[in-house]
């Protein structure tokens, strides 16, 4: 497909032969999930090609390896992407009209992948796809989740979690490597003996296994033959059924390993409110990071017989603290498989992990309590404690008689096993993942190892990639794009630089109007078809899609909509641009304060969209079990972009960067990427509101914030908050919404009252909201500020952040494949 001519009649014929081996049927008698799977396979046939030509590169030139470690891989829709980089979209597509069948129809059978969550999931799937593209040996290391985190349904306006069974027709772009099997234990004690060599030797016995099976997804570079492996891992039971259990009359003992095998890979973030589901957390994350090490450890061995080099030949990238046990565990493989001493097992262990953070709050830093962490892992916790002993005797003699560093950074302390401090003590880098971001961390969260450590830190700020976030989610703007500074942009995102001679031009922003225009009628065909909303594609596309946090400030979003909903009615005749707010996001399920504002959300949409008085001027709409498919509909289609999370608490963000992209201009606070943004764009072409970082730090530090002041002098404010809890929306509930209310003013033992500001700054974001009502207007002004707004968004593509990971923390090595494509 990328070197020959594409061949419509062979494509044709392979599906055709694909539908009568897999299903005995024609094409005319075949469904479209039956045609889909057909067409992935055709596509599939051609990927393998060339991932195997890449694998034997690899095997050939010995490249240094990257392993990057995830609980969260967001992937989305596999087949359009696929062909995009394989540069046969366009001819695929002709070829499927030619027997009467519609490609965006068949790419609509396809499930998302449910194995993954939110921006940390979709990252990492970014960074997997510029990988491959810039032609660097990767694997994406996770887990192979039947169920994913849920499929949400709003019932009632309320989110309800239901099994996302993603894998129930099955998914042709996998495949199963039952060859690399690897035994993961839990549980039991550990036995000391001693060696002939007069060591000590440590067994773990008495423990619960089971076996860890990768599947393998191909990752297609674009133009470039290099296919790169999500290697994901299922769980079995050693032993399927034990049928002399079950002879015994003991049924439960019969499937026991296969339950714990099932329950290993069933949901992502099981609900952890509870011993059993932190216990079942834990296990996920050491199941995964020690069958990826394991496989690592393998492959290094086949063309290595010194293992002193691995760092040479490979590095483990722990994105966020989820994978943090890689310290542990790869210590104790070589020190107890591999008879290591201590000190070269460290040496070597502190050269090939690296840690990214991905949070700048400290509750958010994952801890385990010590007694789940010690039965379920014994032998890595005796590492742990070993780790931690030595580090504290370094804190000791470097800080003498200060015992509160040493409860500050200590691995072990109170309890709990802290797995940040662990990735930063053992990590040969630490990274942020925005310039503010990394700027907190090394101030204010993590000072103390930054003052330690300072070598240690370094930032990349995150990115997206362009291939899936323009060149297939929005088409028609890929094309105007193209058109007017070449196609280079696809593989070098600063080339669209060369926008901004055209931000200007009547034409281009004539066209670029229309663009937007279609983009939006495309979604609210979708919203009127899944929502049963009329929506006015003229109406002002606000949106807020991303994860449900309260500091992301969904709720500041939705009550600023009751206050211009209060303001229309109050003066029917004032001036108002229509509005449609369009929200969209899961929340955790066992995140009580989230699902109510969902709850919130869905009953004032009920309200506004069916008070005809207001003649249609606001408009309200959640859409159900936001994902990456439907993402880039939205961001296609969006006008502004909410980017509003309280000051200081965003690390990053990468759905500030997807819409800009795709042309909407940000709303937003100076808060992670948004900042760098900011300096991108400039001040004339992005919506800047409410207080700063240091001031937020100042305010919490300080405990000088009082939201009952702004409750008290606002009126508005007060009228709205009231409504959470006078009936308004709750058909006279007034207990419905209370939880919301006294998040604000009422907060409970141990909370700090509307600790995300959102008191403090919805005066400032509702005089932002005006401007923006205004500036929409001029639609020559618009449209000049949304093509700059692509014009500048190069910095921010994932290809740029991969090269800088490379060339600091990785020091990859490129690898070239050439084949003779199809």
């Amino acid at each position: 497909m990328r070197d020959k001519v594409f061949s419509k009649k062979e494509f044709i014929a392979s599906v055709t032969e694909n539908v009568k081996t897999m299903y005995r049927k024609t094409l005319k008698e075949a469904t479209q999930q039956e045609i889909y799977q057909a067409v992935s396979l055709a596509v599939k046939d051609v990927v393998m090609d060339e991932w195997m030509a890449t694998q034997q590169v690899i095997e050939k030139d010995d490249p240094k390896i990257l392993y990057y470690m995830s609980m969260e891989f967001l992937m989305g829709r596999a087949l359009g992407n696929n062909l995009i980089n394989l540069g046969a979209y366009g001819e695929v597509k002709e070829a499927l009209e030619e027997i009467g069948l519609d490609l965006s129809v068949i790419e609509d059978q396809e499930p998302d992948p449910a194995l993954g969550n939110g921006g940390l999931g979709r990252l990492a799937a970014c960074f997997m796809d510029s990988l491959a593209t810039l032609g660097y040996a990767a694997y994406g290391c996770g887990i192979r989740y039947r169920y994913g985190m849920f499929k949400q349904q709003i019932i009632d306006g309320f989110q309800v979690e239901v099994p996302d069974n993603w894998l129930k027709d099955g998914y042709p772009f996998e495949l199963r490597r039952p060859e690399y099997c690897y035994e993961i234990k839990f549980g039991g004690h550990v036995e000391e003996t001693a060696g002939e060599d007069g060591n000590l030797h440590f067994e773990q016995v008495g423990y619960q296994s089971v076996l860890a099976i990768p599947y393998d997804m191909p990752i297609v570079g674009y133009g470039n033959h290099v296919v790169d492996s999500l290697m994901i891992w299922d769980a079995q039971p050693k032993e399927e059924f034990s049928l002399d259990s079950f002879d015994r009359g003991d049924y439960d003992q019969a499937v026991e390993q296969e339950n714990l095998a099932r329950n290993l890979v069933e949901v992502l973030y099981p609900n952890d409110n509870h011993v059993k589901g932190k216990e079942l957390r834990l296990k996920q994350q050491y199941f995964f990071v020690s069958a990826s090490i394991q496989r690592a450890l393998e492959r290094f061995k086949k063309h290595h017989n010194d293992l002193h080099d691995l760092p040479k030949k490979v590095t483990f990238q722990m994105n966020d603290t989820h994978p943090t046990v890689a310290v542990a565990e790869l210590m104790r493989i070589l020190l107890d498989e591999e008879g290591m001493s201590w000190d070269e097992a460290w040496e070597i262990t502190t050269h090939c992990v690296a840690y990214t953070n991905h949070t700048i709050m400290a509750e958010a830093l994952e801890k385990w309590p010590i007694d789940i962490f010690q039965r379920l892992l014994p032998r890595v916790y005796q590492i742990v404690d070993e780790i931690n002993r030595r580090f504290v005797e370094e804190i000791r003699a470097k800080y003498p008689d200060n015992e509160e560093k040493v409860r500050k950074m200590a691995i072990l302390y109170d309890g709990q096993v802290k797995m940040a401090n662990l990735a930063i003590v053992a990590g040969y880098s630490v990274n942020g993942v925005a310039r503010l971001h990394t700027e907190i961390l090394e101030k204010q969260e993590l000072r103390d190892f930054y003052e330690l450590f300072p070598e240690k830190f370094n930032n990349k700020t995150n990115g997206i990639t362009q291939r899936r976030f323009l060149a297939h989610g929005n088409p028609l703007l890929a094309d105007w794009v193209t058109k007017h500074v070449g196609k280079d942009w696809i593989t070098s995102l600063a080339k669209v630089e060369d926008l901004t001679k055209y931000a200007t031009d009547p034409k281009a922003q004539q066209e670029f109007l229309e663009i937007k225009k279609q983009n939006k009628i495309r979604l609210a065909k979708y919203i009127k078809e899944h929502n049963g909303i009329e929506v006015d594609p003229n109406s002002i596309f606000d949106v807020q899609v991303k994860r449900l946090h309260e500091y992301k400030r969904q709720l500041m979003n939705i009550l600023h909509v009751m206050y211009l909903y209060n303001q229309i009615k109050e003066n029917p005749g004032m001036d108002f641009y229509p509005r449609t707010f369009i929200f969209g996001a899961k929340a955790a399920a066992g995140y009580r304060t989230a699902k109510k504002t969902i709850k919130l959300i869905n009953t004032v949409a009920d309200v506004i969209n069916n008070d005809p008085s207001i003649n249609g001027k606001i408009k309200v709409v959640f859409i159900e079990d936001y994902r990456v498919s439907i993402a880039e509909w939205i961001f296609a289609a969006a006008d502004v972009s909410e980017q509003i999370s309280t000051a200081s608490k965003e690390a990053s963000g990468t759905g500030n960067m997807k819409f800009m992209l795709n042309g909407a201009i940000t709303l937003g606070t100076m808060d992670g990427a948004n900042v760098e943004m900011y300096e991108e764009v400039g001040a004339d072409n992005i919506f800047i509101f409410g207080m700063s970082a240091d001031e937020v730090i100042a305010h919490e530090q300080h405990h000088d914030y009082n939201p009952y002041d702004i409750y008290n002098n606002d009126e508005d404010i007060k009228k709205v908050v009231n409504q959470l809890v006078d009936g308004t929306y709750s058909h006279n509930d007034r207990e419905l919404f209370r939880e919301l209310y006294n998040s604000l003013l009422n907060p409970q033992q141990g909370q700090v009252a509307d600790r995300y500001f959102i008191l403090a700054d919805f005066r400032a974001y509702a005089n932002a909201q005006k401007k923006i009502g205004v500036y929409y207007t001029n639609k020559s002004a618009w449209a000049k500020s949304a093509i700059l707004n692509i014009a500048h968004s190069g910095k921010f593509s994932s290809d740029r952040t991969i090269q800088e990971y490379v060339d600091d923390i990785w020091k990859l090595d490129k690898i070239e494949v050439n084949t003779e494509g199809c």
